[in-house]
């Protein structure tokens, strides 16, 4: 009976690596949502509306900053880790240089942050609270994400993720209690993820066998000079997706704001769907490249497939909800925020289009390509919503970033037709005649 349940398309589903890998990188991203959730209206009750929106307004520095740390060897190492899983003095090189570039930019980026505040007198308002707020950038530095989302080993990561989130939500519940003690709220964020990242490459060190060394300065910068173009990318992608507000704050006032804002935060969980399933898959889809190419492309069509008919019931369902949705997170009736969130819904869909295109970027390692389709979209983006916010407010920026999508799509379709054409052909003959 055993024997049979083992043969289950569910049970043999489960534990494919690849699934298992957005399995959990959905429970991490899960887990930070709903600790956000949770903490929120304990902070505003503690600190204060104003303190609160000067510790979030540190922490989007933050963030900003910390795309500078990363500097794209989230997306460049999980590839490099995949390929040489069973090579103990490769990995070792590997992770000492990935770790020793992240600190030293962390470090810059310190740097930078104090010279600002205390050279400049810049971020007057919650200068305090930005230097408290700087740990982050290591704890950044030293999160190891990249490595076990290469060696395909996600459940460890994933519960150290919660623990350290729970950490956190200890730490405001025991500490945070009036607005003087704001400037320990994100110092809590940092310290909570900083001591589990230290126990986890004690881990990678420890139990996986792999060596950490200070490489030579020139490999370091070498290392990081090698993913200027992903770290562009990427910056170019953070401009596209968030800067919608920014955009629609020149145009209509803080209640639209509100709205939009609303709808655009669950818009940017659904947006999550897409990119976890990129995450999980290109590892695999990394090795399949360099070892079985007609694997690879089964493989990666028939993920592609999956995604889009899960893609295409996650925005109908959210179309069809956003009425209850918005209602139950904001407590009333906002008709402008449903119009909003109808729109904002078919993100998810149309992104699932372009998971093959991006796929092919990266196991191909084409950084040049990724740059290229990355500031173009931003470009459009940029473009058709201030055209379309000027004349439509809410509305116009809505369809502006669905659009985006729609062209960022073509955009990318037309630089792999140009560069990688044959790999290209195969993909979509495989999607299209299976056998």
């Amino acid at each position: 009976m055993l024997e049979k349940i083992a043969f289950f398309p569910f049970i043999t589903l489960i534990r494919n690596k690849s699934v298992q890998n957005f399995i959990f990188l959905a429970i991490i991203q899960a887990s930070n949502v709903l600790i956000s959730l949770i903490t929120m209206p304990l902070l505003i009750t503690s600190l204060g509306v104003d303190q609160f929106g000067l510790v979030n307004l540190a922490l989007s520095v933050m963030v900003l900053a910390n795309i500078f740390v990363s500097f794209g060897f989230n997306l460049s190492s999980p590839r490099d880790v995949a390929i040489n899983q069973k090579n103990k003095s490769a990995l070792s090189s590997l992770v000492s240089n990935v770790f020793a570039g992240k600190l030293f930019l962390a470090s810059v980026a310190t740097i930078f942050i104090l010279i600002s505040i205390y050279g400049f007198d810049l971020f007057e308002e919650y200068q305090t609270i930005l230097v408290f707020s700087l740990l982050l950038l290591f704890s950044e530095a030293t999160m190891p994400l990249w490595f076990f989302q290469g060696m395909e080993k996600m459940k460890l990561i994933s519960i150290a993720n919660i623990f350290s989130k729970l950490l956190f939500l200890m730490g405001i519940v025991l500490f945070i209690h009036n607005p003087e003690q704001a400037k320990w709220v994100n110092l809590l964020l940092g310290g909570s993820a900083l001591s589990i990242n230290l126990l986890l490459l004690t881990y990678i060190h420890y139990e996986m066998e792999v060596t950490f060394y200070l490489p030579e300065f020139k490999k370091i910068i070498h290392s990081i000079k090698s993913n200027t173009l992903f770290f562009l990318s990427i910056l170019a992608s953070h401009i596209s997706v968030s800067g919608g507000l920014i955009i629609l704050s020149f145009f209509e006032n803080a209640n639209i704001l509100g709205m939009f804002s609303l709808a655009e935060k669950i818009g940017l969980v659904l947006r999550m769907f897409p990119a976890l399933i990129v995450q999980a898959v290109y590892p695999n889809a990394s090795k399949l490249y360099e070892q079985d190419r007609n694997a690879f492309y089964i493989y990666v069509s028939k993920v592609s497939k999956w995604a889009l008919l899960i893609g295409l019931l996650i925005s109908l369902s959210t179309f069809l909800a956003a009425p209850f949705i918005i209602q139950i997170l904001s407590k009333k009736i906002l008709p402008e925020a449903v119009a909003f969130l109808k729109i904002l819904a078919f993100v998810p869909l149309l992104a699932c289009f372009n998971i093959i295109n991006v796929i092919l970027f990266l196991v191909k390692n084409q950084k040049n390509l990724m740059f290229d389709s990355s500031w173009q979209m931003s470009l459009y983006m940029i473009t058709a919503s201030l055209i379309l916010t000027h004349f439509y407010g809410g509305i116009g920026l809505s369809f502006a970033l669905i659009s985006t999508e729609i062209v960022v799509f073509l955009i990318c379709v037309g630089l792999n037709v140009k560069h990688n054409k044959q790999e290209t052909i195969m993909l979509y003959q495989k999607i299209f005649k299976p056998k």
